[in-house]
């Protein structure tokens, strides 16, 4: 149980508000700086935007067309920070770049852009780019398409498989520094007395319990509510609530199963139907390919790919390697996800800025509340340093030094480190893919490990189909905060993305939870039934949906 009464007595230097990847790099880095905080998460940790990503960590290429070259410079710099941070969770991912006549972008100035790319990575760890000819790209990629191939060009930036986790990890680091950080925690009114918020009246959707959170007179509140950054401002009866700030586009994904002419690494292509960049990504032993970019002004909670953006995703797969021949039959997951952009009416989607915005509302009647507009999975770290030296503005402080610029993340771990020796010693023959485990754990993994010492049989693969085992439950629940099935099967593991949606793997979890965590069969049954509503709602495409609404209602 959550200690709420504590909450309510004892006023915070600063209240971030969204525990996606910037909420959660912004409690981190103020932790660290020696102010109280608390994150209040109305959903699960990284369960927005941060979980709809297309994974990657790179500089944006794309932007250098919209001279955005601050934006490309600070990405890249927190791309060679991450990689350095969370070597666990962010690898260097090298990217290939078809080029064809008939595109929007010649070989020439895909190549000055390539040089342009190199410049602004000038203390990278990861190699300059090369070009390659039209006969050297056919050799590399033999399923490509061949008409009009002019050649292509090659580079690196890094990919988060495990996006959420990456989320996570600031979130436990923020924990460990002092921070009280609260997923499931609504908050459903924003008091303010002379033009400065006074206090939250926020809710445990655990428990169903209300309660405050209070302020003093040198509190900040920061709003890292992403997509949903309007509806926070709109809970204050005040002017801050006027003037629509976000302007969010839609992106999809479809995730499928390795196919003919699958490439080895990751395609960065141009749609032949509208000229527009998506990625073909090597992802788990599978594929992710995305995204869509299309205005959106839907339910913020329900987002899903609609079968016109998946059939797009598969005709311009099949356009760029006509051996794939993928069809609706070979989709295995879906998501999409709305991306918290600046509100700019009339501008073409692709030509929104992605650089983000720190909206002060003090000519706004809160003089001390600070909006969120925009910011990346990639500079997340970045955004936390820059909403935290405003706070510290805001108090009338001078900032201390910035610590997270060289502070690894928890699991962050090399490859020479003797654990990892000890731990292949020691279990490899209980755990065939320890390294999955790694993988996703880093230094924490001996955590993980202690659990199959304690409980041989959570050494057991949670589902046939993946290496993740059931120990993985557990800790989800005890170490990471997990209170739901989704959040296991979502987001602390992938289970539910590789195949039919994890269904196979929902009695698993409840009789690990009911065994091992004190879960009633109850409380199961209703979470069950609750996940297969988000995936008929959010994730399994409409053309597919008849067979799970024939599961519900038998259910």
């Amino acid at each position: 149980m959550r200690d709420l009464q504590t909450l309510t007595n004892q006023p915070f230097d600063l209240i971030v508000i969204g525990g996606g990847i910037n909420g959660a790099a912004t409690a981190r880095d103020a932790s660290l700086r020696g102010l109280r905080t608390i994150l209040l998460e109305k959903g699960d940790f990284g369960g927005g935007t941060t979980s709809w990503s297309s994974r990657l960590i790179h500089g944006g290429l794309r932007y250098l067309e919209y001279f955005e070259f601050n934006l490309v410079r600070e990405s890249l710099h927190e791309r060679e920070v991450l990689l350095r941070n969370a070597p666990h969770l962010v690898k260097p991912l090298p990217l290939t770049i078809p080029i064809y006549r008939s595109g929007s972008r010649s070989y020439r100035i895909v190549q000055a852009g390539m040089v342009f790319y190199d410049l602004l990575s000038y203390d990278k760890s990861l190699p300059n780019h090369r070009m390659l000819s039209r006969s050297s790209t056919q050799q590399l990629f033999r399923a490509i398409d061949a008409d009009g191939l002019a050649g292509a060009a090659q580079y690196y930036d890094g990919q988060a498989e495990h996006a959420e986790r990456l989320c996570l990890e600031n979130i436990l680091d923020a924990e460990q520094a002092g921070a009280t950080v609260l997923n499931y925690a609504q908050v459903e009114d924003i008091h303010l007395s002379k033009q400065r918020i006074t206090s939250l009246t926020c809710r445990d959707l655990l428990s169903g319990q209300p309660f405050e959170v209070t302020t003093h007179d040198r509190t900040v509140v920061i709003n890292t509510s992403g997509p949903w950054v309007d509806e926070v401002c709109g809970l204050s009866q005040s002017p801050v609530s006027q003037n629509r700030k976000i302007g969010g586009t839609k992106g999809s994904h479809i995730i499928v199963d390795a196919f003919p002419g699958a490439p080895d690494a990751a395609l960065y292509v141009e749609a032949k139907s509208d000229g527009r960049p998506f990625f073909i990504l090597p992802w788990l032993g599978q594929y992710l390919i995305g995204t869509t970019d299309e205005h959106y002004a839907g339910s913020l909670n329900q987002v899903k790919a609609d079968d016109a953006e998946i059939d797009y995703l598969l005709k311009e797969t099949n356009a760029v390697l006509p051996a794939a021949h993928l069809t609706r039959e070979d989709v295995r997951f879906t998501y999409a996800g709305v991306r918290p952009l600046p509100y700019a009416e009339g501008k073409k989607t692709g030509s929104i800025t992605r650089a983000h915005i720190l909206h002060d509302h003090g000519q706004e009647g809160a003089k001390n509340l600070i909006s969120l507009i925009g910011g990346k999975l990639t500079t997340h770290r970045q955004v936390g340093e820059e909403l935290v030296d405003a706070a510290f503005r805001q108090r009338g402080e001078t900032r201390p030094a910035c610590p997270t610029h060289d502070r690894p993340l928890p699991g962050a771990m090399q490859l020479d480190d003797p654990r990892l020796g000890e731990w292949r010693d020691r279990y490899h023959h209980r755990i065939p893919n320890l390294n999955h485990l790694i993988n996703i754990y880093g230094a924490r993994t001996g955590d993980l490990l202690a659990l199959v010492d304690r409980h041989p049989t959570l050494a057991q693969p949670i589902v046939d189909y993946s290496s993740d085992i059931q120990a993985q439950i557990v800790f989800a629940v005890q170490a990471e905060m997990a209170h739901t099935f989704m959040d296991i099967l979502r987001r602390r593991t992938t289970v539910a993305m590789h195949h039919n949606y994890g269904f196979a793997a929902l009695p698993v979890v409840a009789q690990v939870l009911q065994e091992y965590c004190g879960w009633s069969e109850d409380l199961c049954d209703r979470d069950i039934r609750a996940y297969h509503q988000f995936m008929a709602a959010n994730c399994i495409p409409d053309y597919a949906l008849g067979e799970e609404r024939a599961s519900l209602q038998t259910a």
